[in-house]
């Protein structure tokens, strides 16, 4: 068995697509797509900046925390964050985007494929203020194809049985982490910075 190194070697090997999986890709968001969005409090983005270099980000927030505009418009807001600004420095090179939305207890999943572009208007964010601050910018999408993805990876994960979560003292705490990657850096101090921005800075 060698290396798939070009599409067509990836198609030989995987065979013919499902029909289905072509004629279900929507240029809009119809009603259920809207539904799902609008019950998702989680989904993550993946961008690439200019020179391809991809990055993968979540966001999460209230169900529904993601603005359909219209059909085939998008806004989700930038809540603070630790600044790295990630998506959107890639964004500004490459409007390329995949959106990944998840609502919680379903297996499907909804992706979404189109072009980003930031905004900081003020009329746009005011109405995604939350506990009286508005987002200090939001990502507008212009979709390109929208669709849902069955449950297959999240059957075989059983993302959402709760038998499989993991008690939180089985993993080190991110500060524990940071202090072991990170010379000068205190665990004990790290965690309570880090609980206390959980606290207070959501927003």
């Amino acid at each position: 068995m060698s290396d798939l190194c070009d599409r067509d070697a990836v198609r030989a090997h995987y065979g013919t697509v499902d029909p289905l999986a072509l004629a279900k890709v929507q240029k809009r968001l119809d009603r259920h797509a809207r539904a799902f969005i609008a019950l998702s409090p989680f989904l993550v983005i993946a961008s690439a900046d200019g020179s391809g270099r991809a990055d993968a980000a979540p966001r999460g927030d209230a169900p529904g925390f993601v603005s359909v505009r219209d059909d085939r418009t998008l806004l989700i807001p930038d809540r603070p964050g630790n600044n790295r600004v990630d998506t959107l420095s890639n964004v500004v090179e490459n409007p390329n985007i995949g959106l990944l939305f998840f609502v919680p207890g379903l297996i499907e999943t909804l992706r979404v494929n189109g072009r980003g572009r930031i905004t900081a208007v003020p009329e746009v964010l005011a109405p995604m203020t939350v506990q009286g601050k508005p987002p200090l910018s939001a990502l507008e999408v212009a979709i390109d194809e929208v669709f849902f993805h069955c449950g297959k990876a999240l059957i075989r994960s059983g993302l959402w049985d709760a038998k499989r979560q993991m008690p939180r003292s089985d993993f080190p705490t991110l500060g524990r982490i940071l202090a072991d990657q990170i010379a000068e850096v205190d665990a004990a101090a790290s965690d309570r910075d880090i609980e206390s921005n959980y606290r207070t800075g959501l927003y």
